[in-house]
């Protein structure tokens, strides 16, 4: 029998409906670890979750056995519906999603700056932290109509 390898890290950003500050500290930490649960069940570990009031950050290695969609979708419609079980009244993410690829030797600098996300946005606003990537990444099929809803 053959063998299959890979070792695709991803830093995955997506923020709440219309970004609406949903994610405070009474249940960021149990996001963050419900999260983590989610990302196991689809053998793609967590290496480093964290929010901020309207969006998260997370820091994952993509199983071979799951596609980044598939992987996705099962996140944000599990923690979605975690959310309102734990009375966050109106809970919805935004429908699009940032997934950037990461070298290997990146994952501890991608992991750091996911730690610092509340210092960060005293300074970056989170579409202008998006729209960095999506230039660092040299995205051409951004549109701004449909990623922001």
């Amino acid at each position: 029998m053959g063998q299959s390898l890979s070792q695709m890290y991803i830093h995955l950003v997506f923020g709440t409906k219309f970004r609406y500050p949903y994610i405070n500290e009474n249940v960021s930490d149990s996001l963050h670890a419900y999260i983590a649960g989610i990302l196991k069940n689809l053998e793609s570990p967590a290496l480093k979750i964290n929010s901020v009031p309207d969006h998260i950050h997370i820091l994952f290695r993509l199983s071979k056995n799951y596609s980044l969609a598939k992987v996705v979708e099962e996140v944000k419609k599990q923690s979605s519906k975690w959310m309102k079980e734990q009375g966050v009244t109106g809970f919805t993410w935004q429908g699009g999603y940032g997934a950037f690829s990461i070298s290997s030797y990146k994952v501890e600098i991608v992991k750091n700056y996911i730690i610092r996300q509340q210092e960060h946005h005293k300074i970056v606003s989170y579409k202008d932290e998006v729209e960095k990537f999506i230039k660092d990444y040299k995205l051409n099929n951004y549109d701004t109509k449909y990623f922001w809803r």
